[in-house]
């Protein structure tokens, strides 16, 4: 296919906003925060043409002030569930069929509306229902999701345009067809661009979803279907349900018309949804896409040549920013000795700085993490680490759940490598560290592969480029996102696609042509143009 027809606007990095005080988006999204926050907003099921209401509802609770309702959710029973897949493949022929152009402009418009004149509302909701810093959210709701919007419909014109040579006489050619059935969308609270994105991207190309946002996620979702639905998407392309997970789950997997699952959360749910994937597969249509980012262990290990303040900064940053609930957060450092004082006196400082509180106080670097089962999770592993002999609190330590879910910034150092809190996942503000002698480089890069069955993301500081060499070569499988000076959060779509394997997922890379690929199935045509009209080959004489 000629490439010139796939004239559409470069993708370009959002850019963020800073909020600075005396600034208009500062005025805007505060006033977004103080409408929505005093306002009770009911979030309905979105299926087909219809905006379901159950009257089977929960409430919506902002972490930071866990006895404030801000609103309801509607929840699904299995009746609506097997409703969404009709309105899904009653609407899947029409929106396979639409031009790629016209699918293209429709997520373009949801950019624009979301750069423009639904950014302070997403931000706000997410500041509310998620518990971000104004700036945590405009890096996730606004210019993340917008840069997966934009970008993501460049990745799929390179993928249009891709296509096989031909001989003499022949002309081969790829088209790129939508799954038979309908995708699962399956999304977390912690960013609300991922789940904007992972019904998004299946859509674009030409898939219809039934997506299930995370159940504290659900002010975000909202906006997020408000802001679809006004950029003119079709009726039944993304259907978006709520209710009990394994229900939902265990009815939309039984269906023969189940085509994949676009996932991120806990590796045991997506272990889960696999193996019940797998006893079905006699069942399906065709095998069926699965593609998840699951959990992490996420790693910082520095170089004795490191310099100290860059590797505190990294992990003040890295660790603790949105309150370490980042599937890259960092939760595991290993520091040489003679560089571990000077690290520890920034990190301790930087700590004793953090501002703790709403997300309206612009002045807070942190806030309170998502629920009460986090918070008792993570207490629980404080209180373990005061009482062992393998570990010292030096930073934090202290925790409050009267008002909100408030988890002090707390920095472990443990003496044993493989403590609790080196291996297990926290999804918390909870850094642990371990302190290991200069001449033992090579031995730790060792530990770092070792102790933890992730591979989501990971850090190395070094002023050496040969250990900088050696520890990018010795921890290749150690992480799918691999960051060198620099902390193992941010990722940047189109920069840095995000994605990890072992138990951390099938790194599919999301913010990338090769997750797009998992979302079509290919068909090679073959036009001949003179076709032969005898069998016979010159061999035969």
């Amino acid at each position: 296919m000629p490439k010139g027809i796939y004239n559409v606007p470069k993708a370009i990095n959002e850019p963020v906003k800073s909020y600075a005080p005396g600034s208009k988006e500062r005025e805007q999204v505060l006033a977004a925060f103080k409408e929505m926050y005093n306002a009770t907003t009911d979030v309905p099921l979105y299926i087909g043409s219809e905006e379901i209401r159950t009257g089977n509802t929960k409430t919506i609770n902002p972490p930071f002030d866990h006895k404030k309702v801000v609103g309801t959710y509607h929840e699904a029973d299995k009746q609506h569930v097997e409703k969404a897949i009709t309105a899904a493949l009653a609407a899947k022929k029409k929106w396979a069929a639409l031009s790629w152009e016209h699918r293209a402009s429709i997520f373009l418009k949801a950019a624009e509306l979301l750069a423009g004149p639904y950014r302070a509302k997403i931000n706000a909701a997410t500041m509310i229902g998620q518990a971000k810093t104004v700036h945590q959210a405009e890096i996730d709701s606004a210019c993340e999701f917008i840069d997966f919007l934009r970008y993501n419909v460049e990745f799929m014109t390179q993928i249009y345009a891709e296509q096989p040579v031909s001989s003499e006489g022949i002309w081969n050619r790829m088209e790129h067809r939508p799954l038979e059935g309908f995708v699962y969308a399956i999304t977390p609270f912690n960013f609300t661009a991922i789940a904007g994105n992972l019904p998004a991207s299946p859509a674009l190309m030409g898939n219809v979803v039934i997506w299930k946002p995370s159940a504290t996620q659900m002010l975000s979702a909202n906006v997020i279907m408000e802001v679809f639905k006004l950029a003119g998407l079709p009726d039944g392309v993304i259907n978006m349900i709520n209710g009990n997970a394994g229900m939902v789950t265990d009815t939309l997997i039984e269906s023969p018309d189940f085509a994949g699952v676009h996932f991120t959360g806990s590796t045991g749910v997506f272990n889960s949804i696999w193996g019940k994937i797998g006893q079905n597969v006699g069942k399906y249509k065709g095998y069926p896409r699965i593609v998840g980012e699951t959990g992490g262990k996420d790693f910082v290990i520095a170089h004795p040549s490191s310099i100290p303040a860059e590797v505190a900064t990294a992990l003040s940053r890295g660790a603790f920013e949105y309150q370490g609930q980042k599937c890259s957060a960092a939760s595991r450092a290993y520091i040489p000795q003679s560089i571990w004082p000077a690290v520890k006196d920034h990190l301790v400082k930087d700590l004793a700085s953090f501002k703790m509180g709403s997300p309206e106080d612009t002045t807070n670097f942190i806030s309170a993490v998502i629920h009460e089962g986090s918070f008792d999770k993570l207490a629980a592993a404080i209180d373990a680490a005061k009482a062992s002999p393998e570990a010292e609190i030096i930073a934090g330590g202290t925790y409050d759940k009267s008002v909100g879910y408030f988890i002090e910034p707390t920095v472990i150092v443990t003496t044993n490598p493989k403590y609790d809190t080196m291996s297990t996942e926290l999804f918390g503000p909870v850094l642990t560290v371990y302190v290991y002698e200069d001449a033992k480089w090579t031995e730790t890069l060792q530990l770092v592969d070792e102790t933890s069955p992730y591979a989501l993301t990971g850090a190395i500081f070094s002023q050496d480029r040969y250990a900088i060499e050696e520890a990018t070569k010795a921890l290749e499988n150690s992480a799918g996102n691999f960051y060198i000076n620099d902390k193992p959060t941010g990722a940047v779509v189109g920069q840095q696609p995000f994605g990890g394997a072992r138990a951390s997922g099938t790194n599919d890379k999301a913010g990338s042509v090769l997750n797009l690929l998992r979302w079509v199935s290919p068909r090679t045509i073959k036009e001949t143009f003179v076709p032969p009209t005898d069998y016979r080959y010159p061999f035969l004489g």
